[in-house]
């Protein structure tokens, strides 16, 4: 909901909201970025250099061609008034400070006209993005390097993992293992359990499988189309939660 709000904003802290959204960088990573930061490293590969942050570490994030587009999108809201000096990419008239005291109150307001009760900051963003490269495959020291973490225990502090998460692991472990592992034979055929629980993590892998779909595909009216379709899918699975099953 609030990365919809955002798209539809397609203002410059928007924009910089997304950007975080999509590469797991703090806040304070963002601000310092450079007009540069964008490199092209070969045929639909691309990576954002990070500078310096907060554990005095810099690295290189890859990224995929939306966060290009965003890139280019700041780029191109920068003032022409802006100042040169040191070639940010976000400029800061009334300095750095200032800067991130605007972003966050950005958010602040599009969470509240997404009707969302909950406080959220952007430092949550690297939480949301953590785990989703971790669900999407990505190994456990490849997170660690995605975030800039130095250390294991600072990662696992970020990454939600779900009972569901454990059992497509599981399910993966043992039908493509990496490594040899004694089989077993197992009945083939069972069907999933009709039950509330399921229906809602099937609904949900239904929402993340669309989104990432959705990203993969350029700016038209297939992307378009998938957005409306994503509306109707949040308000199925918010009916669906106030579900009460039958007590037995």
């Amino acid at each position: 909901m609030i990365q919809r709000k955002l798209q539809r904003r397609d203002d410059l802290p928007s924009n910089v909201l997304l950007l975080l959204r999509h590469t797991g960088m703090r806040i304070g990573d963002c601000v310092d970025l450079s007009v540069d930061c964008l490199r092209t490293l070969g045929p639909d590969q691309w990576a954002i250099h990070v500078p310096l942050g907060k554990l005095k570490t810099e690295r290189w994030v890859p990224v995929d061609s939306l966060v290009c587009q965003l890139v280019d999108r700041l780029r191109s809201l920068r003032p022409p008034a802006a100042p040169n000096a040191g070639r940010l990419l976000l400029p800061r008239p009334r300095g750095r400070y200032m800067l991130i005291r605007r972003l966050r109150a950005a958010l602040q307001n599009v969470v509240a006209a997404a009707g969302i009760p909950a406080r959220i900051v952007p430092h949550q963003f690297r939480h949301t993005y953590g785990t989703e490269m971790l669900r999407a495959g990505v190994s456990f020291t490849a997170v660690m390097k995605l975030l800039g973490h130095k250390s294991p225990d600072m990662t696992l502090q970020y990454l939600e993992i779900t009972q569901p998460d454990l059992q497509r692991e599981y399910r993966l472990a043992r039908s493509q293992p990496r490594h040899l592992a004694p089989s077993r034979t197992v009945s083939s055929g069972s069907p999933p359990r009709a039950d509330l629980a399921t229906l809602i993590e099937s609904l949900k892998a239904a929402q993340h499988v669309l989104e990432m779909f959705r990203r993969s595909l350029d700016e038209g009216s297939a992307r378009r189309l998938l957005d409306r379709l994503a509306n109707p899918l949040v308000k199925i699975l918010a009916e669906t939660r106030n579900l009460n099953p039958p007590q037995e």
